[in-house]
């Protein structure tokens, strides 16, 4: 049975009421109110010599007085039967991640559902209500569907909502519904062009007059022709005389990125340990993990004698090997498992943490980056990654 019609209090509990007096039990229950519109719908199970006609008109009086609408059929056990089978069918969260929710972009992406051959159990809008007109600066919109059914082919449905969200300027996260989805611990966050708008080594080139060179030799690395150690060990020597207060300038004029900070105080005050696993220069990361309250950094360090860069990095290179070791190294510590584990990142060198974590983000990636890492967001901040969470906008602090 469904009922719709305008929200009051204590339609639930009459309603209730009404089929406690025939004995009913109540086998599934949901409850939607949208704009004070109620939709409530109820599986029930009736007793042996039930008076079902007699249930409906007590129920119907009921709709009538309150000015609601009623629909009720029954249903058969083979039915209800299958109903039962199917709940060990995997389920799989879709988030639709936008500054603006439109129906031409509900209607496409459950159009893919379909295609699939799967159903929509529900739809949860995450972020906050906006305003009508003109939107304000940096909205965000987010909406979350649940869908059932049998997958016959993951990679299919995965190139197909990848397809949609680029047609449509979105982003359309994929995860399966399991204990995990909820339950991270751990966030590790690569540092240039993720937590900062800015790429630390080309600012300190332009502060050191070689910027071009050090761009021909970042286009090389991205061709292949170069590793990443090779290739930052070739810019970074490129860096030799730069005087110390270069690098108070740059850290003075860096962007944090949109979302990061809302992101990472919500983690903390939610428990989450935190980490910057970065290949730039850890005189930076340690001042955006002051600023930010991070748990971990490790980055590369920057030789400077005598108040000038020598051109050189002292350790071991943070690349993207490095990442991976690091990241598994951090969660061993914490006692936390992968699968708990977020990492997040825009290159190249991101994509062996990314793949280790149970939940892997590339963040305004390049276009390889997005293809192969597991979720993509791109029209948002950094916050949306409380969305793919679950974390809707009531329960965060701003």
């Amino acid at each position: 049975m469904t009922l719709s019609g305008p929200d009051r209090p204590g339609i639930t509990t009459a309603v209730t009421a009404v089929l406690a007096r025939h004995n009913g039990n109540v086998l599934d229950i949901g409850q939607a109110v949208i704009h004070s519109t109620l939709s409530l719908g109820l599986l029930v199970e009736l007793p042996p010599g039930c008076d079902a006609a007699d249930l409906r008109d007590a129920l119907q009086s009921f709709a009538d007085e309150q000015g609601l609408s009623l629909r009720s059929e029954n249903v058969a056990p083979a039915a209800y039967g299958e109903w039962v089978e199917a709940q060990g069918r995997a389920r799989y969260i879709i988030t639709l991640l936008a500054r603006k929710i439109t129906a031409e972009q509900v209607s496409q992406v459950s159009a893919v559902f379909a295609g699939h051959g799967l159903g929509i159990d529900g739809i949860t809008r995450l972020s906050g209500r906006l305003p009508l007109g003109e939107l304000p600066p940096l909205s965000k919109a987010c909406v979350e569907f649940s869908v059932r059914g049998p997958l016959a082919d993951p990679e299919a449905f995965r190139s197909d909502l990848l397809e949609l969200a680029a047609s449509l300027d979105v982003d359309l996260a994929l995860q399966q519904d399991n204990m995990f989805r909820r339950n991270r611990r751990l966030v590790a966050f690569d540092m240039d062009s993720t937590l900062i708008e800015a790429e630390v080594i080309d600012e300190l080139a332009l502060e050191a007059g070689v910027g071009e060179q050090v761009a021909e030799i970042t286009e090389r690395a991205m061709r292949g022709e170069l590793d990443f150690s090779e290739s930052f060990r070739a810019r970074v020597a490129l860096l030799q005389g730069l005087p110390e207060e270069a690098l108070e300038r740059i850290s003075a004029r860096l962007r944090i990125t949109e979302g990061a900070e809302h992101l990472i105080s919500t983690l903390r005050r939610l428990g989450y340990r935190t980490a910057i696993l970065s290949g730039g220069f850890t005189y930076f990361a340690h001042q955006l993990q002051q600023r930010l309250g991070i748990d971990y950094v490790y980055a590369n360090d920057l030789d400077i004698v005598d108040g000038r860069v020598t051109g050189k990095v002292t350790g071991n290179i943070v690349d993207g090997r490095r990442k991976a070791e690091l990241l598994r190294e951090i969660a061993a510590r914490e006692g936390i498992d992968l699968q708990q584990v977020i990492a997040v990142g825009d290159g190249a060198n991101d994509l062996p943490m990314l793949s280790v974590a149970g939940l892997g983000v590339a963040f305004r990636a390049k276009p390889l980056v997005k293809q192969r890492a597991e979720q993509s967001i791109s029209t948002l901040g950094l916050d949306a990654i409380l969305y793919l969470l679950g974390i809707s906008d009531r329960y965060q602090q701003h």
